[in-house]
C-alpha cells in the first residue's frame, strides 16, 4: 500500500512548498508541471524520477490515484523540470513492479518498504509535438 493520504496532504501543504524550488535540480528528483482536469489551473509537483530509454519513469509514492497522476493521464502528458531543463513528456502509462527493480538499490528498498511499487512511464515528446514559439514563417 502506498504512503497514507494524510501524509500526502501534509506534503502538499508543507513539504512540497519547500521542495519545489530545488527538486528540479537535485539528482533523482524533478518537478512535474501539469494542469488541473477541471480547473485548468497549473500545478507543480515534486517527484522521484528516473531516466529510461526514450523517456522517464516517475515513482508513484502515493499510488496512481493522486490528483497529479490523474491530471497527467487525462491530458496525455506533462512538462518535467529536471536538472535545470524543461522536458515535455507524453504517453503516460501506469505500471506496477512489486520488486521495484527499476529503481537504484537504496531507493528500491524504500519503495518496497512503503509499498510504493507503482510508477508512471512517460516518453519524451518528439520535437514536432512540443509546445513552443512558432518557427519562422515559410518563404512564399
Amino acid at each position: 500500500m502506498p504512503l497514507p493520504r494524510a501524509l500526502a496532504r501534509f506534503n502538499r501543504v508543507v513539504t512540497n512548498r519547500l521542495a519545489r524550488p530545488v527538486a528540479g535540480y537535485l539528482p533523482g528528483t524533478a518537478v512535474v508541471e501539469h494542469r488541473g482536469r477541471r480547473s485548468g489551473r497549473r500545478y507543480r509537483t515534486p517527484v522521484l524520477v528516473f531516466g529510461r530509454a526514450g523517456g522517464y519513469r516517475i515513482a508513484l509514492t502515493y499510488g496512481p490515484r493522486t490528483d497529479w497522476v490523474r491530471n497527467v493521464r487525462a491530458a496525455g502528458g506533462c512538462t518535467l523540470h529536471h536538472r535545470g531543463r524543461r522536458i515535455d513528456l507524453v504517453d503516460p502509462v501506469v505500471g506496477r513492479d512489486p520488486a521495484a527493480g527499476w529503481a537504484p538499490p537504496g531507493v528500491r528498498r524504500v519503495l518496497r518498504a512503503t509499498g510504493s511499487v507503482e510508477f508512471l512511464d512517460t516518453t519524451v515528446a518528439p520535437p514536432s509535438t512540443r509546445p513552443g514559439p512558432p518557427g519562422p514563417a515559410p518563404i512564399a
